[in-house]
């Protein structure tokens, strides 16, 4: 008889754990800071947006509004949304923490640039666009769900976080916003903004960078191209190419940079910069050595990207070594001020 008594109370507190563990789990459900707990056949549609998971509150970034053209139309939007998705396209979510605020700020940096400095004659009216060939890269947020699934929240989490613990923080030079260019990553050195554009900035010169083989995937890569492809391709370029029959004579005096990228070189009796060689073969960047096989021209790249400013992976890889982003930032534009802190 005593153990029959007791089984209401057993089951009394069989359902008291019940209901503690359901709280639990949904608490973990709403978190932002933490993991989103979703099941793995969870769609990244079910998820908030990340407009959702911006604090309220007004902030510099949120309070100035800025027009951004995608495509043919112009939006208008708070300067911290247009960062967070632009931040979010330019650099991997799961960089370090004081990388994607080096990251925040550049951009940041940029736009200030380009209201303050130097507007874009591409398109006067807007002062940002969406074409990383022109500005930078943007990612919606429908995009950005849909590349990172279930790691949604957990990724724009962090984006978010690196856009509003830097607000309105900017670099200056001379008083003035910089043009803050980035790439992803350098040849063991970056390259002054002297030797790709015209412009010879003082912030944007030449420093080392510490890129390795085994932190930066692709850091290394071939391209092979036959002769025949080879001189079809500057011919079509430069039709007054002449290739004879001295395979050896076809390069010559290769010219490069401080940094060790090829600045220039003859081909067939015509010269070219690097740029242009890194445009005709679809090179990661004019960090290239070039060797001869018995059918083939080889080209060996190190680094990703024109180099000029602040490498993305070696910004990383400075983060991990414990680097804040004001001293990562302060390392790549030399002679800098960051504003705003």
């Amino acid at each position: 008889m005593r153990i029959v008594k007791q089984i209401p109370m057993i089951l009394i507190k069989l359902v008291l754990v019940v209901l503690v563990v359901a709280a639990t789990a949904a608490v973990t459900l709403i978190s932002i800071s933490g993991p989103y707990a979703i099941s793995p056949e969870a769609g990244s549609a079910s998820l908030p947006s990340f407009d959702e998971l911006i604090p309220e509150g007004t902030r510099t970034d949120s309070a100035l509004m800025i027009k951004v053209l995608f495509g043919d139309e112009i939006v208008e939007m708070p300067l911290e949304r247009y960062l967070i998705g632009t931040v979010a396209a330019e650099m991997p979510a799961s960089f370090q923490p004081e990388a994607l605020k080096a990251q925040a700020v550049a951009a940041r940096t940029n736009v200030m640039y380009r209201i303050d400095v130097s507007p874009n004659l591409r398109h006067p009216d807007a002062q940002v666009c969406t074409d990383n060939t022109c500005c930078m890269a943007y990612s919606t947020d429908d995009a950005l769900r849909e590349r990172w699934g279930g790691d949604y929240v957990k990724n724009i989490t962090r984006v978010i976080d690196a856009v509003l613990e830097t607000d309105g923080v900017y670099m200056t030079y001379g008083g003035k916003p910089i043009f803050a260019v980035f790439h992803s990553s350098s040849a063991g050195k970056t390259e002054a903004s002297r030797y790709v554009w015209v412009s010879d900035l003082p912030y944007l010169v030449s420093v080392d960078s510490p890129e390795t083989p085994e932190l930066v995937p692709g850091f290394i890569t071939t391209v092979t191209v036959s002769k025949p492809e080879f001189k079809d391709i500057i011919t079509n370029v430069r039709p007054d190419a002449l290739f004879g029959e001295d395979e050896e004579s076809w390069i010559t005096d290769v010219k490069h940079t401080d940094s060790g990228r090829i600045l220039e070189l003859t081909i067939g009796g015509a010269v070219f910069k690097g740029t242009e060689l890194r445009s005709m073969f679809n090179l990661r960047s004019t960090a290239v050595s070039i060797d001869w096989t018995d059918s083939d021209i080889v080209f060996t790249v190190t680094g990703y990207g024109h180099g000029v400013g602040m490498s993305q992976y070696g910004a990383n890889i400075m983060a991990m070594a414990g680097n804040g982003y004001d001293t990562i930032l302060s390392h790549y534009y030399t002679g800098i001020e960051i504003t705003g802190t």
